[in-house]
């Protein structure tokens, strides 16, 4: 059985390092490009919906750009399950999500990047920067709903169907 693929299509999206910068629904400020009001499922949405499935998978072929994406985004809720505790408040989680989030930054063109032989080089450094301030955003957003995600309906702690998965990484791979 092959592994789950992105079924957005974004053929105007501007690509850089591989990664497409797509519209997201979000609140956060940054560079991405602003997503139409009617714009109810975005990357992040499905990056969410398929992050357990491919989760079981080592194998990836990537089809596309925004597959590239997909990897980058399942590999960062990956980290951020990691940095939960099954005792981890709700706002304890949120605080070291966004910090999680803002700091340290690393782009596929990064020699620490798990995949970095998966994705095409930076043209420049303004290319680099550009994506840099994109994920940063993207990140945040990530954080955010992956909180009300894995707190819904529980007072007490995280879900266990979620934190079941911090031992497992997408390909054997995660973002140190």
């Amino acid at each position: 059985m092959p592994a789950y693929h992105s079924a957005l299509s974004n053929p105007d999206a501007r690509v850089i390092n591989g990664l497409p910068l797509v519209p997201l629904v979000t609140k956060v400020r940054g560079p991405a490009p602003y997503a139409d009001a009617s714009l109810t499922y975005d990357a992040i949405s499905e990056a969410l919906e398929l992050f357990r499935p491919n989760s079981l998978f080592k194998n990836f072929e990537i089809k596309g750009p925004n597959d590239r994406l997909l990897i980058y985004i399942i590999l960062f809720i990956s980290q951020c399950l990691n940095k939960l505790r099954p005792n981890t408040s709700q706002s304890e989680a949120t605080k070291t999500l966004h910090s999680l989030a803002v700091t340290n930054v690393v782009i596929p063109a990064d020699p620490t990047f798990p995949l970095q032989a998966m994705y095409p080089q930076v043209v420049d450094k303004m290319e680099a920067d550009q994506l840099r301030q994109y994920l940063q955003q993207l990140r945040q957003e990530v954080a955010q709903r992956l909180i009300v995600t894995v707190y819904e309906g529980s007072q007490q702690g995280p879900s266990k169907w979620w934190l079941c998965f911090q031992k497992r990484h997408f390909m054997g791979k995660s973002i140190k």
